[in-house]
């Protein structure tokens, strides 16, 4: 959906073995994380289909996907604050669509309903602070197509008087709401956790347990090279690329790697979430990188010689040919740093051998 079928299957290949997702799983045995991350991915993958083709069955299987996620692991909130913040860069950006209207509003409405089922979860889905930004964000989507619909059969003064009415009822109200939420105790607050993510020294200051924890201490950069490898210097590839050809799929994976990285500094677990974007990012870069200098060595020769065209053409055949061994090398080896890592630091011996036994 972001790019095309030959991207997608080497995203897949670096999925399969990269070491920040094979981390949750150990001889045979998973972690919920291991499931969450494919129902992650998964909620990504139909979202973006149902924005790239409007279709309320694809939104509808986006939003019990959803509803997979929230059952298996609490980093669902991610998910139901990030595509908020895809609709509002959408709609910044002059790309606002019926067919993100439709993805949007029935991933909401049926994607909300299905997580109240949840036992953990029950009408936090509508009072905790963590999906306000999903609440605002549906409600301004609504006053948003109301005054597209008016604008469309009047003009002139009475929609500017019109929209300003708008605007001000619309704002009054909100503040009203959250006034009334705050007071009545029906808006819960933020998590410590939470507001971990937004400030890295808040846990250290006010929850010290929680900064106790191994996994939730920041990442160092060697971190990102141990778990990554290459899709480290891929990923600023693949930017390139994602800009050089904007469209509403390359928008949207372009803000989740952005911010998944940003997490991923922030606590060292968060790389599990990182990992799907950087494979992405990088399969886009090594991708499009290997069409153009592979498109290269296929030019026919030149029918009419001329020692000019002649030392171009071979420069630019010599030049592709190194490119493509050394995007090889580098896929090559990060095979090998792989299987590596998995073999020696998140293969548990004890587990393996109490298991042979």
């Amino acid at each position: 959906e972001v790019r095309d079928t030959q991207t997608g299957l080497v995203a897949a290949g670096f999925e399969a073995i990269v070491p920040g997702y094979i981390s949750r799983s150990v001889a045979g045995s998973f972690d919920n994380e291991g499931v969450a991350i494919f129902a992650l991915v998964l909620t990504f993958y139909l979202f973006v289909k149902s924005v790239n083709t409007g279709s309320l069955f694809w939104a509808c299987l986006c939003a019990f996907a959803y509803f997979y996620m929230v059952s298996a692991w609490g980093g669902y909130v991610f998910i139901i604050n990030l595509i908020p913040l895809y609709v509002i860069v959408m709609m910044l950006s002059g790309r606002y669509s019926h067919r993100l209207y439709v993805a949007y509003c029935t991933l909401y409405i049926l994607g909300t309903l299905l997580s109240m089922q949840i036992t953990f979860v029950g009408f936090q889905a509508v009072q905790s602070s963590e999906h306000m930004a999903a609440m605002g964000t549906f409600v301004f989507l609504q006053v948003y197509n109301v005054v597209n619909y008016v604008r469309s059969l009047i003009s002139g003064e009475k929609f500017r008087a019109f929209f300003r009415a708008a605007v001000i009822t619309t704002v009054s109200g909100l503040a009203l709401v959250t006034i009334i939420m705050n007071i009545t105790g029906y808006r819960t607050p933020w998590t410590g956790r939470f507001y971990t993510l937004l400030d890295p020294t808040y846990a250290k200051e006010h929850i010290p347990i929680i900064a106790s924890v191994s996994e939730h201490q920041p990442t160092t950069w060697s971190s990102f090279f141990f778990d990554l490898h290459i899709l480290v210097l891929l990923i600023p590839a693949g930017f390139y690329f994602c800009f050089k050809k904007l469209t509403d799929a390359n928008i949207f994976i372009i803000l989740y790697c952005i911010s998944s990285v940003y997490f991923a500094g922030v606590m060292v677990r968060l790389m599990l979430v990182l990992a799907p974007a950087a494979c992405v990012m990088g399969a886009i870069g090594v991708s499009s990188t290997l069409k153009t200098y592979i498109a290269i060595m296929k030019k026919p020769p030149v029918a009419k010689k001329s020692s000019k065209n002649d030392t171009t053409l071979s420069s630019e055949r010599e030049i592709a040919s190194v490119m493509v061994l050394g995007i090889t090398a580098l896929l090559c080896f990060y095979v090998f740093h792989c299987t590596w890592v998995t073999g020696e630091a998140y293969s548990s011996p004890s587990i393996v051998l109490a298991a042979k036994q």
